[in-house]
């Protein structure tokens, strides 16, 4: 934790709970946005222009939020335009780290050892939670966004600009409709899960436990058409947000995060949905395995004597 620019406590997996024992995320703190012509977005200020080379993405395999943005990179064609570094997937007393770890990069441009360093540079004064993903511009030294949900919608619009990106994951048409089951994904499933594993009191794991396989089994019913995305044929960013929960099921919510009324694989739809967005062009690339159970079987909080099981090897 930050406080006032200086790291004052150890990394702890809880950010805050509420009088029931529920887990609380906290939000976001960088809100600025890339566009096209450098004018402000939905939050924030301008001055952000969207230009090769200037931006980077700091991310950790581990975490489903920094995935979404490493897959919309891919899927946009973005590879060439905005450069990765991918952080050491055990977190330490001071969060995440550089280097260490097989896969795991140094920082390439600001020499930090830690991630909440970039926050520091970004603001001295800072106070809060230094997380990933981090979208880092290298021209004026500074942090744009670390919300992923934001950092999903600019890559999917601001480089428009450099030629044909791949697909819309945001259509106008099914804007509403993405947005709300965004809502209910995020609320009863990628967050939920967490919900269940961090819980404190038995009322707040069963509250989340439920809702997890309420989703999952409406989601389940959802492609029995035969649909390939959950919106028939189109990829969305639906899918992506799915998707980052569905790859981590079994290698640690179902263990560790006592999810655990059936696997993935005893979901023959979502499972067959999930290989099949593992298959698209680039996506494999964005999973890391090893890195995803490495990274939470090292919550000391959830698996004191930091065992990592040897399964499952694949998704």
């Amino acid at each position: 934790m930050l406080v006032n620019g200086v790291w004052k406590e150890n990394w702890q997996p809880v950010q805050a709970q509420d009088a029931q024992g529920r887990f609380i995320r906290q939000t976001s703190t960088f809100r600025n946005w890339i566009t096209a012509d450098g004018s402000p977005g939905v939050t924030g200020t301008g001055g952000f222009r969207a230009e090769k080379d200037r931006y980077h993405l700091y991310v950790a395999y581990i975490c489903p939020w920094a995935s979404r943005t490493l897959m919309v990179r891919q899927l946009k064609q973005l590879t060439d335009l905005i450069g990765v570094t991918v952080v050491n997937p055990q977190l330490t007393d001071q969060g995440w780290r550089f280097g260490g770890y097989p896969g795991a990069g140094s920082d390439p441009l600001n020499g930090a050892a830690y991630v909440h360093e970039l926050y520091t540079l970004a603001d001295p004064a800072i106070s809060g939670r230094a997380t990933v993903p981090v979208l880092w511009d290298k021209e004026t030294r500074t942090i744009v966004n670390n919300e992923s949900a934001d950092i999903v919608r600019m890559l999917n619009s601001a480089f428009a600009g450099f030629g044909d990106r791949g697909p819309d994951l945001y259509p106008a048409d099914l804007a509403e409709q993405i947005d709300d089951l965004n809502e209910q994904i995020y609320s009863n499933l990628n967050n939920a899960v967490y919900q269940a594993g961090f819980a404190t009191t038995q009322q707040a794991y069963d509250e989340a436990f439920d809702r997890v396989f309420a989703t999952l089994d409406a989601l389940e019913d959802r492609l029995a058409d035969g649909r390939r995305f959950l919106f028939g044929e189109r990829l969305t960013e639906t899918d992506v947000r799915l998707f980052v929960t569905l790859v981590r099921f079994d290698a640690a919510y179902q263990g560790l995060f006592k999810c655990n009324r059936t696997t993935l694989r005893e979901m023959p739809n979502l499972h067959a949905y999930t290989r099949r967005i593992l298959s698209l062009e680039g996506i494999a690339e964005t999973v890391n395995l090893n890195h995803i159970k490495a990274g939470y079987y090292s919550i000391k909080a959830l698996n004191p004597n930091g065992i990592v099981p040897a399964g499952p090897q694949e998704i």
